[in-house]
């Protein structure tokens, strides 16, 4: 197989279309076209079919593609291990990170890049999940953070890396805390912050109350988990965060755990444009996350 033949297929493929293809490699449509056809020859089988004005993956286009988005990036990883020889600076790292992710699970599963033997400059974007796997379709990320896997029917190719999962807990300032007996009943009728519907956890947490027959006030609603935890060290309401950060919250906020569900977990994902993760970067992540983060 000719790589170069290759290059030009991807490049097509996340372009959308020959002529903006052509444009991007400086050649001309025809030529384009031409190195393509020689690549399905050579392949056995056609990788694009018509769409409208453009072109649109067959099947064996997309798993040429799943092929060609590691090779590419094994290509870009070498290229980049031999610039930091000659003193160039290190390579972005680019990560979205979904709103409803809170903030201090984010850092510890991002810390760990900052230990890497190639260093990587850390790139983070905060942001609705659908605008960021739109972001990761045109290859501006490495890796979204999510707390839900990729949604099903959205047409975006990626592919979803479980990073975890902790139960959760709930949480209180000092005085509040003191108040609460027998958990889970003590909130009844008490004060209740929550995370805002955007959050998967949010539902989880509903049924869990609906099951347990407990009706809680609830008085704050809130996408920033950090606003809704500071809520929770003023006294405002209960709040609930994952367990596995108990001690973080309890030292960062001042506030006291008052129980914990193993009913409602929230798990965390890395979702990536590759299938067999390969970027270093990735690797460190997923394998920090499963050895040390979330054990039970």
């Amino acid at each position: 197989m000719n790589l170069k033949h290759l290059h030009y297929f991807w490049t097509v493929a996340r372009t959308g279309s020959v002529a903006a293809a052509a444009e991007r490699l400086h050649l001309t449509p025809q030529t384009v076209s031409a190195q393509i056809k020689l690549l399905e020859g050579s392949l056995g089988t056609p990788l694009f079919q018509a769409a409208g004005r453009g072109l649109k993956l067959t099947e064996a286009g997309r798993l040429a593609m799943s092929y060609a988005d590691e090779i590419f990036a094994l290509s870009d990883a070498l290229k980049a291990s031999l610039g930091r020889q000659r003193g160039a600076p290190a390579p972005p790292f680019r990560v979205g990170i979904s709103d409803a992710v809170a903030k201090n699970i984010a850092y510890r599963l991002l810390a760990p890049v900052t230990q890497l033997p190639e260093p990587v400059r850390l790139i983070c974007h905060e942001g609705k999940l659908d605008r960021l796997l739109a972001e990761l379709a045109l290859h501006r990320l490495d890796m979204v953070v999510a707390d839900r896997p990729l949604p099903s029917g959205i047409r975006v190719r990626g592919f979803n890396h479980k990073l975890g999962e902790s139960e959760i807990a709930f949480f209180a300032a000092p005085r509040l805390a003191r108040s609460c007996g027998k958990f889970p009943a003590c909130l009844n009728g008490r004060p209740l912050l929550l995370p805002g519907e955007d959050s998967t956890v949010r539902s989880r947490l509903e049924q869990w109350l609906e099951a347990e027959r407990l009706s809680p006030r609830i008085v704050g609603e809130f996408d920033d988990a950090a606003l809704m935890k500071a809520f929770g060290q003023a006294g405002q309401g209960f709040f609930p965060a994952p367990a596995v950060l108990a001690g973080e919250v309890e030292a960062q906020y001042g506030v006291r755990e008052v129980g914990r569900t193993e009913a409602v977990r929230e798990a965390f994902y890395a979702i990536t444009g590759e299938r067999r993760i390969t970027h270093p970067a990735v690797l460190t992540i997923t394998e920090a996350a499963r050895d040390s983060l979330f054990i039970d």
